[in-house]
């Protein structure tokens, strides 16, 4: 569950930013940021933080446009805003082939399967499995904004929206390992 540690920040912003918007994106971006310093503090490389990173980028985007013009419209979009740009940071990270959940999982992984084809296939399939819930999340999150359908819609979206791929994340590993072992046994 190592990997929930980098969505703090958003959920602080979900759980802040619904009453205030401009002290949700601050207190998301000092979480952030706080987390990040630990990390490297305790010898995190910066290539394994890419989650931490762009979540920093975004709410110091966010701060500033929040506060300089609180009444803006994006205010009522926030969270399709948030969960639009985990999506475009998960289909980034896979297009230059350097998937978010790497970082995560080289965490935890001993490094001398970080080159082997099951681990770099897991990730490859959990940060797709990832990229695609944050896409569905912000649009439905759009929708729901547009439409005004409420928080219980928007609540209800956003922790289907992390549940799932969270569930996906902590079993299909392991499945996956299992498979491979199976599969190298045949041969």
């Amino acid at each position: 569950m190592n990997y929930l540690r980098g969505f703090i920040p958003w959920i602080v912003f979900a759980a802040v930013g619904s009453a205030h918007w401009q002290w949700g994106a601050l207190a998301a971006l000092a979480v952030g940021a706080c987390l990040f310093s630990m990390d490297r503090k305790r010898g995190v490389s910066a290539d394994s933080l890419i989650l931490e990173q762009s979540t920093i980028a975004f709410f110091a985007v966010l701060s500033v446009i929040a506060f300089a013009a609180p009444d803006s419209g994006l205010r009522d979009y926030g969270g399709a805003l948030a969960t639009g740009w985990l999506a475009l940071t998960a289909w980034a990270t896979l297009a230059v082939r350097k998937p978010f959940t790497t970082g995560i999982a080289k965490r935890q992984a001993p490094r001398e399967v970080w080159t082997q084809p099951v681990f770099v296939r897991i990730n490859v399939v959990l940060t797709s499995v990832w990229a695609l819930a944050f896409t569905l999340t912000a649009a439905a999150l759009a929708v729901i904004d547009a439409e005004s359908l409420g928080s219980t819609a928007s609540i209800a979206v956003q922790v289907a929206g992390f549940a799932v791929p969270a569930v996906i994340t902590a079993r299909y590993p392991e499945r996956a390992r299992r498979a491979a072992v199976q599969k190298g046994a045949r041969r």
